[in-house]
């Protein structure tokens, strides 16, 4: 059940976030959220479909600007329309798609579409958000910024860049320690008591001046040796944005303008959501294009170059997608399973990346569930079947 370990990544920058209703368009018809500080994890299928394509219509949200040139991307002369076999039926993608509340299906292979189709009423020019996708680009950003000389490497101390967190459990803590989850610090993630950490963090302002995920977090005791033990922290994930953004001297959605977004040639401006201080969040909640979600996957399959220059140190993606964690596979911020790394976001976001088959896959959904078996067994059955047709 690894995606329920983002679960209240959306929780935390959005459970406060409501609308009475939110504004109608030509294609939109008001959708009324709840006045009462209703979460996120709450939404209706109807309030899904609007919500997840309108964030910033909701919230906070920061910019993350596009440039003057868009990565192309040609439609191939022979379309795929898997055959996906999942508990003894037989889906096409658009019935797919339809039994599994999908927005939008991407595939890339040899960096041409083989197959795009969307639903749930949404074009091809909105965006989605990405839920926890998120992490696994604050992770690519990290590695950016030690290019850049900003972080001299993953083995400098996470109180180098966020120093509040000195005499904290945090303490000789390393920033590979942070983007692997295996910093030692106990925390308890447990999404049904409100009393537990990923509960509490960030909801409220503890010390002024701090921002408010530090202030809670570098309350927190340690358990084990920083290193031994691989523990899933949603709040990590925020401080590895918040350590980023200390190292670069600007905001993380700036930064990702400048390195990625721009020079790679991403189609549309992306919005980044904002926790109650202002800062983007590391963990969650990126909102762009179903094309630009495949370009995250083509400029990691090309090994972290936009512009025709080199973005992240030399062998970076190879050694952010390997296992530091065994059990379960895990690298920095991407899971990894068979032949693919993968970010991945609740409700059934997920961008897939096949080095050997020089495969992207996409998919943004709205799934009924943040995640459980059946759901996430669907979307295996369908990458499955995708890169049995592009043989």
């Amino acid at each position: 059940m690894r995606e329920m370990k983002a679960l209240w990544t959306a929780v935390l920058g959005l459970a406060a976030a409501t609308v009475l209703a939110a504004p109608a368009t030509a294609a939109d018809p008001p959708v009324a959220f709840g006045g009462g500080g209703a979460s996120i994890l709450m939404w209706t299928p109807e309030q899904q479909a609007w919500g997840y394509r309108n964030m910033e219509k909701i919230g906070p949200v920061a910019p993350v600007k596009r440039g003057e040139h868009v990565f192309p991307l040609p439609v191939a002369a022979h379309p795929i329309d898997p055959a996906i076999r999942y508990k003894g039926k037989t889906y096409t993608a658009e019935s797919y798609m339809a039994a599994f509340r999908v927005s939008g299906l991407l595939v890339i292979k040899d960096g041409q579409i083989v197959l795009e189709r969307y639903g749930l009423g949404r074009r091809p020019d909105e965006r989605w958000t990405s839920f926890s996708v998120a992490k696994s680009v604050t992770s690519t950003l990290i590695g950016a910024a030690i290019r850049d000389g900003y972080i001299k490497s993953l083995d400098e101390p996470v109180t180098t860049y966020i120093p509040e967190l000195k005499g904290s459990a945090y303490e000789g803590v390393t920033v590979r320690q942070l983007i692997t989850m295996t910093s030692g610090v106990k925390w308890n993630e447990d999404y049904t008591d409100l009393n537990s950490d990923v509960a509490k963090v960030g909801l409220s302002v503890l010390e002024p001046g701090v921002n408010p995920v530090v202030s809670y977090m570098r309350k927190l005791p340690r358990e084990a040796a920083p290193g031994t033990k691989f523990v899933y922290k949603t709040g990590e994930t925020d401080l590895a944005g918040i350590l980023l953004s200390n190292a670069v001297h600007k905001p993380m959605a700036q930064y990702l303008s400048e390195k990625i977004w721009a020079p790679f040639g991403m189609e549309q401006d992306a919005i980044w959501v904002e926790d109650i201080a202002g800062h983007e969040r590391g963990g969650c909640c990126m909102s762009m294009t179903l094309r630009d979600y495949g370009r995250i996957g083509l400029f990691m399959l090309g090994g972290g170059v936009a512009g025709g220059q080199p973005v992240l140190p030399d062998g970076w993606v190879a050694d952010a997608t390997r296992p530091h964690v065994k059990d379960p596979p895990y690298g920095y911020f991407w899971w990894l399973t068979p032949g693919a790394y993968e970010a991945e976001g609740i409700f059934g976001q997920s961008i897939s990346v096949f080095p050997a088959e020089h495969l992207v896959v996409v998919q943004n959904a709205a799934w009924p569930a943040a995640w459980n078996d059946d759901l996430d067994g669907g979307r295996q059955a369908m990458l499955s079947a995708v890169r049995a047709a592009v043989k």
